[in-house]
């Protein structure tokens, strides 16, 4: 398992030195709780969240109180977008699905610096686009594959975003991302156990063979990373580490 301090959030190693120094200073050290708030569907969002590890679920809830996941969010990228693109509340909820870590700055704080920078605001609004392309490809993924080949894809994309193969991961969000019962989470896990491919026990993942995995995900997962990539440059393996104040020790 990598060390702690040896570890960052993609967006926060891209930004210019200008940029990050800044930043700095506000940037807070907290924990990612299972089931965490980290903002409210209609109330003004105060925080704004890099995530270090862990994964963070963009819900959207009906009239009648069902839920439905139409995003994840992990350490490439930052939860609060609505506050890059000019608005102080969004119609959904993001709250944590995968426990971690992350960075947190005031949202006031952060929209300042937004509006002070370019090259700030160039860098968030990639990261915009990348996650509605994430959004989108997801859209097209639960209409056109197989449940157990999705599920390859997202057990690869939580295991991208975590410092190790082990990480939990319940009944009910596998749920939420695949649009399936507990009952199919419960066998296409059982069959991905049964070839090998992982173990699953009491909500707790662990990853055994990553490119069989790999080879069984739709093509969604490459496409989405490829894109990442693209827009915003360093892979989220090889992050810019060099500059040694980007990491999760050298904050505050």
């Amino acid at each position: 398992m990598p060390d702690r301090d040896q570890r960052t959030n993609r967006l926060l190693s891209l930004l210019s030195d200008n940029d990050y120094e800044r930043l700095r200073p506000h940037l807070s050290p907290v924990v990612l709780d299972y089931r965490k708030s980290l903002y409210e569907a209609s109330r003004p969002i105060e925080h704004v969240y890099f995530p270090i590890d862990g994964v963070a679920s963009l819900v959207i809830t009906t009239s009648d109180g069902a839920s439905a996941e139409v995003g994840t969010i992990g350490n490439e990228g930052f939860v609060g977008l609505p506050v890059c693109l000019g608005d102080r509340d969004a119609p959904s909820s993001v709250y944590v699905q995968v426990p971690g870590t992350a960075l947190r700055i005031d949202a006031r704080i952060f929209r300042g610096e937004l509006e002070r920078s370019p090259t700030l605001n160039l860098v968030v609004l990639r990261y915009a686009h990348a996650f509605f392309n994430q959004v989108a490809q997801s859209a097209a993924c639960a209409h056109l594959h197989r449940v157990e080949r999705r599920c390859c894809r997202w057990l690869l994309m939580t295991r991208d975003r975590m410092p190790s193969g082990d990480f939990l991961l319940t009944h009910e969000f596998l749920g939420m991302m695949l649009g399936v019962r507990r009952t199919t989470v419960t066998d296409v896990m059982g069959a991905l156990q049964k070839a090998g491919l992982i173990r699953y026990r009491r909500g707790h993942v662990s990853i055994l063979d990553h490119e069989e995995l790999r080879q069984r995900a739709c093509e969604c997962y490459e496409i989405s990373k490829l894109e990442f990539d693209r827009l915003l440059g360093d892979t989220a393996v090889a992050p810019r580490t060099d500059k040694k104040h980007r990491l999760v020790s050298k904050v505050g």
